[in-house]
């Protein structure tokens, strides 16, 4: 009986050793660049905000609030897509994924009455981070969320040590929005008829305007204490996507079928695509959202 309980706590001393190292080793910045570089298109604010913010706060061992960002964007310009490449950067193995990841789908999980959905998120934020103090919560279209709703969350984003006898100092927000969507269009559409990069525009030029126009849409943001409080570290903007994006896209989504890049077949879905304004034909409508979809119709 002493020999077992002595190796049961062994046993518990790896584990813990175990958890501990897997939820506080450093990040491997060389493969998240790469595997944004490789997979990420058209978002020159995108990747470096990431690559900088992100590893900065996951190497910190004693951040004095969580990481909170908030991404901004027409549909299929790649919010999702970029929020779960960071995921798997982060939570490599399965279940650390399932164990430290909360996914928060509006439409989905937040349909009832307003007191409910207040309680659910409390307590999913609570046993996520029971579970992991590392944790990633994504909150996807706060577009549909309705207003004052998300300010439920507002006590775990500021600087308390503790909350319930929990820390929520470790934890990343990431907040999807098509909020803003037509500014940053309108922004890189002038760009382009004034025959200008749109790489050089600045995060500078945007964030702030992404910061009212979220807090004065009535919509998810609408006169949040997140915003007012300061709470959010990052507007992060996506921008529209371009026809030569998205035969970037259908190449990488070939590469990863293990399938030879055929150009033909890169042109001829990419022309298949829908794109605005109607006479200039610029932007994607759709961005890369069904890119995948297209080339299974071919392959």
């Amino acid at each position: 009986m002493i020999a077992t309980g002595v190796l049961g706590v062994a046993l518990l001393a790896v584990w813990v050793s175990y958890y501990t190292r897997n939820y506080n080793t450093p990040m491997d910045i060389t493969a998240l660049k790469k595997d944004y570089n490789d997979n990420v298109f058209g978002q020159h604010l995108v990747s470096p905000v990431i690559l900088k913010a992100v590893p900065d706060f996951w190497n910190n061992t004693n951040p004095k609030k969580p990481l909170v960002l908030s991404f901004h964007g027409w549909t299929g310009g790649g919010k999702n897509h970029v929020s779960q490449i960071l995921v798997r950067n982060l939570y490599p193995v399965k279940t650390e994924k399932n164990k430290c990841v909360q996914l928060f789908d509006v439409t989905y999980h937040f349909s009832q009455e307003e007191k409910m959905a207040k309680y659910n998120i409390k307590q999913q934020i609570h046993r996520t981070v029971q579970q992991c103090e590392r944790a990633i919560f994504i909150f996807d279209e706060m577009d549909k969320m309705p207003p004052g709703l998300i300010d439920v969350i507002k006590p775990y984003l500021d600087n308390y040590e503790e909350l319930d006898g929990l820390s929520f100092r470790k934890c990343i927000f990431i907040f999807l929005s098509n909020t803003g969507g037509e500014k940053l269009t309108e922004l890189a559409l002038q760009f382009w008829r004034d025959k200008k990069k749109r790489e050089d525009i600045k995060l500078s030029d945007v964030e702030s305007h992404l910061s009212k126009h979220a807090f004065n849409k009535k919509s998810g943001f609408w006169h949040s204490s997140l915003i007012d409080r300061n709470l959010i570290d990052v507007f992060v903007p996506f921008f529209p996507l371009e026809e030569k994006h998205v035969k970037m896209c259908v190449r990488a989504e070939l590469h990863q079928r293990g399938r030879a890049v055929d150009e033909e077949l890169v042109n001829k879905i990419s022309a298949e695509m829908s794109y605005y304004p109607e006479k200039e034909r610029v932007y994607s409508v759709k961005g890369c959202k069904t890119v995948a979809t297209k080339i299974s119709l071919y392959v």
